[in-house]
């Protein structure tokens, strides 16, 4: 989830599921993730990291060709780790018709086309790496400002709190005044974000993919 918009959980838990079957012909779970990529990948360097940023554009480039042509090329940085357009995917999944069938059949059709290359290049489009110390500070300061608006209970984020580049950390419900009830539509929530723009419009400029990829 992002802070801004703040999608539902449910929908969330959901795109998370599908968006793993989008390599299952690779091996899905039991392929290489981020986390193991991030581990190994920074030890090595030169035509290697040239030979798998050329793997992820292919990667990508499928899956422009295949659907989703917004999608933009997963980032790698100097230290190996991985970030990924996840949000193109997810509003790929959210147009394809809303129900389970006509989502099935949306991420079959990048499964069959683009699994092999997905595999090849090492990243799940679902699977994202910690986040860098620079977007942390921004999301920090975000957190301090929203609770310093109402918000007492929004949480300061981690390396491994949840976000979707481009768009910051996620929320949860029970950060938000009487648990969610009323969502993004509740007053003391949209004055928080109003009163925080600034400092949300930085946390968002640096989950964006080209700050990560220069983190």
């Amino acid at each position: 989830m992002t802070r801004h918009p703040m999608p539902a959980a449910p929908m969330l838990a959901l795109t998370t599921f599908v968006l793993t079957t989008l390599v299952a012909c690779g091996g899905g779970r039991h392929g290489p993730t981020v986390a193991a990529i991030s581990s190994s990948a920074g030890a090595v360097g030169g035509s290697h990291d040239a030979s798998r940023v050329s793997a992820l554009h292919s990667a990508a480039q499928c899956i422009r060709t295949h659907g989703v042509p917004s999608y933009q090329d997963p980032v790698l940085t100097s230290d190996g780790h991985v970030y990924t357009d996840s949000r193109s995917i997810e509003d790929f999944i959210a147009a394809s018709g809303g129900d389970r069938s006509s989502e099935d059949a949306a991420l079959t059709q990048l499964r069959n086309a683009c699994g092999t290359l997905l595999v090849a290049a090492g990243f799940q489009p679902d699977d994202e790496a910690p986040a860098p110390p620079q977007l942390v500070q921004a999301g920090v300061k975000a957190a301090q400002c929203m609770r310093a608006h109402g918000l007492p209970d929004y949480r300061d984020p981690t390396s491994s709190t949840p976000f979707t580049p481009g768009h910051g950390f996620g929320i949860t419900a029970d950060e938000l005044p009487n648990n969610g009830a009323a969502g993004k539509s509740d007053p003391t929530f949209q004055h928080a974000i109003t009163s925080c723009r600034t400092e949300l419009d930085a946390e968002i400029e640096a989950s964006d993919l080209s700050s990560l990829a220069h983190d």
